[in-house]
């Protein structure tokens, strides 16, 4: 069996996995990806579940989560199934279990599948660090396999399904002392409850790597299907990332990490984590899947071995020549794409993060400003804000007056023609299946060069990474935007396509720009998304980044209203990271490498933390985001809002 993460790094193939029954729903790559979501009331209000959960049905859901924090919760999951199945509702459930052996020994003689958390099942997590002897951590899995293994039989002789959940925040002290906190150790969490279960002949199983950074999930999938390949094992897979967010946020980085993993046949069910009502998750779900059904009809790319220097499983970015600020140390860059437009302004310039005042005859620059706009051939007829530059084509651009804050576009074949060049800045324009050695030799012999490279392979980012791998495997450092054109109406869908096409290849270390053209699309929206997807990849940051659970029968606030109150007072904190969790469940460990956390701990309770350190515990609610304000000030991470001026 191949022991790489994917059969073809050039074509669509679906990774072989087997069949898990899941009540009367199979899993696995003979059948269709399987759309999932979770319900967020209280799993002791049989009707408030039972309503939700229809209205998930309704929009698609194919498997419903519930949370059974206890024993009382597990048993009113057979009252809930008795009540959807009077309705003629059939879907299968699934108990979600972490601390709790005793409810998920009753849950799985109820419901079709159960969850469980291996950071969370057997273990208490105190943040501790400890030296183990072989004998000792042998020790410890006898004791994970003694508490284990009474729900491995039960779910064997009731036919339940199982989900081994691997989550990035609750790695248990023991893990973390001897793999730290890293991808490694995420998947050793998980093949340590696989182990016992095949020892039990149990096989109905399907595994999940979840992650709210999307660097560390995509790493912690592709290794544990590296894993699973040596030990010939062929366990389908869950997707996700968890505590995605909610609007842009959460479908942006739940498509970059989500469709990183589809691209590369990897992924047998998803679920989109957003902090709304969960009949929302599916449609997004949905789209994100529906683009794989007919991609094995798709033309096999020209396969180029990967270089040495790529390593799949940690990140590392590709090594470039800085071109002014492109490449090199400098962070990705934006270039807006106002070709073919006409009557262009200084107001236009609004869209792409750049406020003209008239009256003060002044721009305004946000964090989301773009760096550079392509004008084609259509000159601004006017001066170009602070630190952006212009690109034209190279015809127009030899007839502008300024070539110090504007540069010139060659296509492949003008590239090749011409001998005179920008002595700073020049971008060449490359389809994939121009770069041949003609191209790629003068580039190594022009300075000052970048490559805005685009591709027509339905295979798209595929293709693209196949470039990269070429141009580095030629020891080319040249700089590379990469440029993607949509012909596409619905924006959700702009927004999922452009996330998993651009940052598959950030994730992966390849790209020095990004720009996207959107055909119906407006350009502030495409604006947004650019810049949206490179925070999503950790690629550049511009904003606050929020880690936001989605809501469950746990939850101890109102979660959206809660994520929108923090927004509305800290949005304007560029790179400051804060956590909602709605409970302890999603807490300290959940929240991953989030600066603040803000934390359910009582009914109208709320604990803050700095990092995973309890600065206030068991504050009122209504006092707790003020708070947290106030501790965000006292770190001297504050800054004022300052009023944009339209």
């Amino acid at each position: 069996m191949n022991s790489f993460f994917t059969e073809s790094l050039s074509s669509y193939k679906r990774r072989k996995t087997t069949q898990v029954k899941v009540g009367d729903l199979y899993i696995g790559s003979d059948h269709p990806i399987r759309v999932q979501s979770m319900t967020t009331t209280d799993t002791m209000d049989t009707k408030a579940c039972v309503e939700q959960i229809i209205r998930m049905v309704d929009a698609g859901c194919e498997l419903v989560r519930l949370t059974a924090p206890s024993i009382k919760e597990a048993r009113n999951l057979e009252e809930i199934k008795k009540e959807l199945n009077a309705k003629g509702i059939w879907v299968p459930l699934v108990a979600d279990i972490h601390f709790t052996p005793n409810a998920a020994e009753v849950a799985a003689r109820i419901v079709e599948k159960v969850r469980v958390n291996p950071g969370n099942y057997a273990d208490k997590k105190k943040f501790d660090f400890i030296e183990y002897t072989d004998s000792d951590y042998q020790a410890e899995l006898d004791r994970i396999r003694e508490k284990f293994t009474p729900l491995v039989r039960i779910c064997k002789e009731y036919g339940t399904a199982m989900r081994i959940g691997t989550n990035h925040g609750s790695l248990s002290d023991r893990i973390m002392s001897r793999y730290g906190d890293s991808a490694l150790g995420m998947v050793e969490s998980a093949m340590e409850f696989l182990r016992i279960c095949e020892d039990e002949g149990y096989h109905n199983i399907v595994l999940s790597m979840k992650s709210s950074n999307t660097q560390v999930m995509v790493e912690a999938y592709r290794l544990l299907v590296k894993t699973m390949n040596e030990n010939n094992m062929m366990y389908p897979l869950h997707l996700g990332v968890t505590e995605a967010g909610d609007g842009d946020d959460g479908r942006i980085k739940s498509a970059l990490g989500i469709g990183t993993l589809l691209e590369d046949g990897i992924g047998d069910t998803i679920r989109v984590s957003l902090t709304e009502d969960p009949e929302f998750e599916v449609p997004v779900a949905q789209k994100l899947v529906e683009r794989y059904v007919a991609r094995t009809n798709v033309k096999e790319i020209h396969a180029v071995d990967p270089p040495l220097s790529w390593d799949p499983y940690h990140f590392n970015k590709r090594h470039t020549t800085e071109a002014l600020n492109l490449g090199g140390n400098n962070v990705p860059r934006v270039i807006a794409d106002f070709s073919g437009k006409s009557n262009i302004t200084k107001e236009s310039l609004v869209a792409v993060g750049h406020i003209y005042d008239a009256t003060l005859d002044k721009w305004h620059m946000g964090d989301m400003g773009c760096d550079y706009i392509y004008f084609g051939d259509e000159p601004a007829g006017f001066m170009l804000p602070n630190g952006v530059k212009g690109i034209y084509n190279h015809n127009t651009w030899n007839t502008l007056p300024d070539k110090i804050n504007n540069f010139p576009l060659f296509g492949g074949s003008h590239f090749l023609a011409h001998s005179v060049f920008s002595a700073t800045l020049n971008f060449i324009r490359l389809h994939t299946n121009e770069l041949n050695d003609r191209i790629l030799d003068k580039l190594k012999t022009t300075p000052h060069c970048v490559i805005i490279l685009q591709t027509e392979s339905g295979h798209a980012a595929a293709d693209m990474r196949n470039c990269f791998f070429h141009v580095t495997n030629r020891q080319l450092n040249v700089p590379v935007v990469l440029n993607y054109s949509y012909n596409i109406t619905d924006e959700e869908t702009f927004m999922l396509h452009a996330s998993t096409d651009n940052g598959s290849l950030f994730i992966d270390g390849f790209g020095d720009g990004i720009m996207i053209s959107g055909q119906h699309i407006k350009p502030a929206r495409v604006n947004e998304i650019s810049f949206g997807i490179l925070q999503a990849a950790r690629a550049r940051i511009s904003k606050t980044e929020y880690i936001s659970c989605p809501s469950c029968g746990r939850t101890l606030f109102d979660l959206q209203e809660t994520t929108a109150m923090i927004r509305k007072q800290t949005d304007h904190l560029k790179g400051v990271k804060i956590a909602i969790m709605g409970c302890i469940v999603n807490g300290p460990g959940e929240m991953a490498d989030a600066d603040y956390g803000y934390v359910g701990s009582g009914i109208g309770k709320i604990t803050l933390y700095r990092g995973r350190e309890v600065v206030k515990k068991g504050i009122e609610k209504e006092t707790a985001v003020a708070e947290l304000v106030d501790i965000i000030k006292g770190d001297g991470k504050w800054l004022e809002k300052v009023q944009q001026i339209f």
